[in-house]
C-alpha cells in the first residue's frame, strides 16, 4: 500500500474521532441534550429533552393582588441547572434521592412510567410524611401557622356562620376548591418558600431545586406580600419612601420577623398579631415610652404607626375568581378605634385597613352571600411597614405642635384633618353593618368639633 494510501486513511479514522468526540461533547450539554436520560436527574438535567416531553399547562395561573403571576414555560419549572442544582447536589436532601419524597419510577427515560402511580408533584404538601420525618418540630407547629392559612380560614369560616378555622372543611365544597385555588395560592406549604417560587410568583424551581433555608426577600416573601408588606417596605408608591428600617439598617424580613412568626409556635391562634413572640418596636427602642412628650402623652392611646406610617395601600371587595378587588387599590391613612383590643390591649385608636372582604366574595363558587358577614369589621388593624422618624404627622411648621397634623380642628366652619379617621360615612353601605363597631364617631374629644 503507497504512502499516499495510508495517510488517507490516517486521515479518515483522525476525523472519525473528532466527529465522535465533538457529538458526545455536544451530547453531554444539558441545553442540547444528555443521551443519559434514564432517570429523573438525567431527564431534569436535560433541557432540550424536557421541552421534547413536557406536557403544556391546561389551567389558568393564579393571580392576586399583586396582579397576574410572571410566565416561566412548563420545561422551565422543572429544569434542575445552574449553581444552585450544583449546591443540591453536596446538600443531605440530594442524598436522599428523588423517589423517596416524589415516589413515582426511577431509572426510566418515559416520561409517563417516571410519574405514574403515586407519583407526588409538590411533597411538602404532605408535610407531616416528609418534611416532618427530619423537622418534625416545624412541621407540628407549621400545622396551626398562619402561613398554612388557619386565620385567613377563621375569618371565611366565621362569615360562613361557622366558629373558625377547625370548621373549615365544613364549608361548601365548591367554597372549598375556590379557596384552594385563589387563596391558598400565597398561604402554602414548606416547598413554597424553601425550594419553589411561590405560584403567585410563577411557581416551578427558584435555585435548581437546592433547598434554601432563609428564603430571599425579594423572590419569596414580597412575592407573597407584595401589595401591602412589599409595597409599603420597599417604598413602591409615589410619594412614599421605603421604610427606615431598609434604608438605614439594611433589613431583610427575617432580621425581624423569626420562626414564630413563619412558622407557628405549635399554639392555634385566631389572627397574626396573636402571637407572643412578635417583634414590637419596643424590643430594639428602649425607653421610647418616655423619650419625648409625645410619647410620654399618647404611648398607650395608639400604635406607633399612626404618628410614624406614611400613608399605605388598600383596596377592598374581592370577587374570588371574578372581576378581582372591585375598590381597586388607592393610597389612604385611617385611625379607628382598636377593632381587636383582646389581642391588642392598650390602645384606644390603631390605623386599620381595608379587606377584601365583601357579603359576595364567594358567588363564583356557589355562595351568593356569607351567611354572616357582619360578624367581622371590613377593616382591619395594621402595622404599615413604611415607618420614617419624620412623616406628615411628625414633620411640623415652625410654632405649631404635631397635634396640628393629627387633630381635628374647626377652622373657619370647615373641619381640618377628618380624612386621616374613618367615620361612619366612610363606610359603604355593605359595610356598615360590620365595620360601625370601629368607627370614630362620638369616640373622639367633643372640643376637636367646635
Amino acid at each position: 500500500m503507497g504512502t499516499r494510501n495510508i495517510s488517507w486513511i490516517a486521515l479518515m479514522i483522525m476525523l472519525s474521532i473528532l466527529i465522535m468526540v465533538s457529538c458526545k461533547k455536544k451530547n453531554d450539554d444539558p441545553v442540547n441534550g444528555d443521551t443519559n436520560i434514564a432517570s429523573c436527574e438525567g431527564c431534569h438535567t436535560n433541557y432540550a429533552h424536557l421541552q421534547a416531553v413536557y406536557t403544556p399547562d391546561t389551567t389558568e395561573p393564579p393571580g392576586g393582588c399583586g396582579g397576574g403571576a410572571p410566565h416561566y414555560e412548563p420545561y422551565d419549572r422543572v429544569y434542575m441547572g445552574g449553581e444552585g442544582f450544583e449546591a443540591y447536589k453536596t446538600s443531605g436532601h440530594y442524598a436522599i434521592g428523588c423517589v423517596v419524597c416524589h415516589k413515582g419510577t426511577d431509572q426510566t427515560s418515559d416520561k409517563n412510567v417516571a410519574h405514574s402511580g403515586d407519583f407526588i408533584r409538590h411533597p411538602s404538601i404532605f408535610s407531616e410524611e416528609f418534611c416532618g420525618t427530619c423537622h418534625s418540630a416545624i412541621v407540628n407547629n407549621f400545622k396551626t401557622s398562619l402561613h398554612h392559612g388557619t386565620g385567613q380560614k377563621r375569618k371565611v369560616t366565621i362569615r360562613s356562620g361557622l366558629s373558625g378555622p377547625d370548621e373549615f372543611d365544613q364549608l361548601p365544597g365548591h367554597q372549598i376548591e375556590g379557596y384552594n385555588k385563589n387563596c391558598a395560592t400565597c398561604h402554602a406549604s414548606c416547598g413554597d418558600c424553601h425550594i419553589v417560587r411561590p405560584p403567585m410568583g410563577g411557581g416551578g424551581l427558584a435555585n435548581g431545586h437546592n433547598f434554601v433555608k432563609t428564603p430571599d426577600m425579594h423572590a419569596v416573601c414580597v412575592t407573597c406580600h407584595v401589595s401591602r408588606g412589599g409595597h409599603a417596605y420597599l417604598g413602591v408608591a409615589s410619594g412614599t419612601k421605603p421604610d427606615v428600617h431598609l434604608t438605614a439598617m439594611g433589613y431583610v424580613c427575617t432580621d425581624c420577623h423569626g420562626k414564630v412568626d413563619l412558622h407557628g409556635d405549635g399554639q392555634k391562634v385566631e389572627q397574626r398579631y396573636a402571637y407572643q413572640q412578635l417583634p414590637k418596636c419596643g424590643d430594639c427602642h428602649t425607653g421610647i415610652e418616655t423619650s419625648n412628650t409625645y410619647h410620654s402623652v399618647h404611648f398607650t392611646d395608639f400604635n406607633c404607626q399612626v404618628c410614624h406610617s406614611q400613608d399605605y395601600n388598600n383596596c377592598g371587595s374581592c370577587h374570588i375568581h371574578g372581576g378581582g378587588a372591585r375598590i381597586p387599590s388607592y393610597m389612604d391613612f385611617k385611625i379607628a378605634v382598636n377593632p381587636i383590643p383582646t389581642v391588642k390591649p392598650g390602645f384606644d385608636f390603631t390605623l386599620v385597613r381595608r379587606t377584601l372582604a365583601a357579603p359576595d366574595n364567594w358567588q363564583e363558587y356557589g355562595v351568593p352571600q356569607y351567611a354572616n358577614f357582619d360578624a367581622l369589621p371590613t377593616y382591619n388593624f395594621t402595622t404599615p411597614h413604611n415607618i420614617l422618624r419624620w412623616t406628615e404627622r411628625t414633620q411640623v411648621t415652625n410654632g405649631k405642635s404635631c397635634s396640628s397634623n393629627c387633630h381635628i380642628r374647626n377652622e373657619g366652619g370647615t373641619l381640618i384633618n377628618t380624612e386621616l379617621f374613618l367615620f361612619y360615612d366612610d363606610l359603604l353601605s355593605w359595610e356598615q353593618g360590620a365595620s360601625e363597631p370601629i368607627v370614630v364617631d362620638g369616640k373622639l374629644p367633643p372640643s376637636w368639633f367646635r
